[in-house]
């Protein structure tokens, strides 16, 4: 309801939240949701154990903005601007110090945690 409301308010074209779901202080479940023209997307959900939140809508925004930049479609954009969001709640400060490639490993299904270099 309130992706429609801000959508018809503003006349925008497309809305998305985050939704966090508090467990304790130090762990959340983590999503969002898309409304496009009149479709939803809804991205999947990490169980993270935070070691920072600052910065975790900003990097869900620039998730958001080089997913659609990029040209994905929308499934995809939510989806990686989870994943984006997600890896960063896992570094310490505000930037978040992950490449694009291991954004699009988490969003496509690769939640081993191993780090790839």
């Amino acid at each position: 309801e309130v992706c429609k409301k801000l959508k018809e308010k503003f006349n925008f074209k497309s809305v998305c939240i985050t939704l966090r779901e508090s467990v304790s202080a130090n762990d959340n479940n983590w999503s969002a949701i898309l409304l496009s023209g009149d479709e939803f997307y809804f991205s999947d959900r990490y169980s993270l154990r935070i070691v920072d939140r600052v910065g975790g809508g900003d990097s869900f925004t620039a998730g958001f903005i080089a997913a659609t930049l990029k040209g994905y479609q929308n499934q995809d954009i939510i989806n990686l601007a989870v994943a984006a969001s997600a890896l960063k709640h896992s570094i310490l400060g505000d930037f978040n110090l992950v490449s694009w490639e291991e954004v699009e490993k988490l969003a496509n299904g690769n939640k081993s945690g191993r780090i790839q270099r």
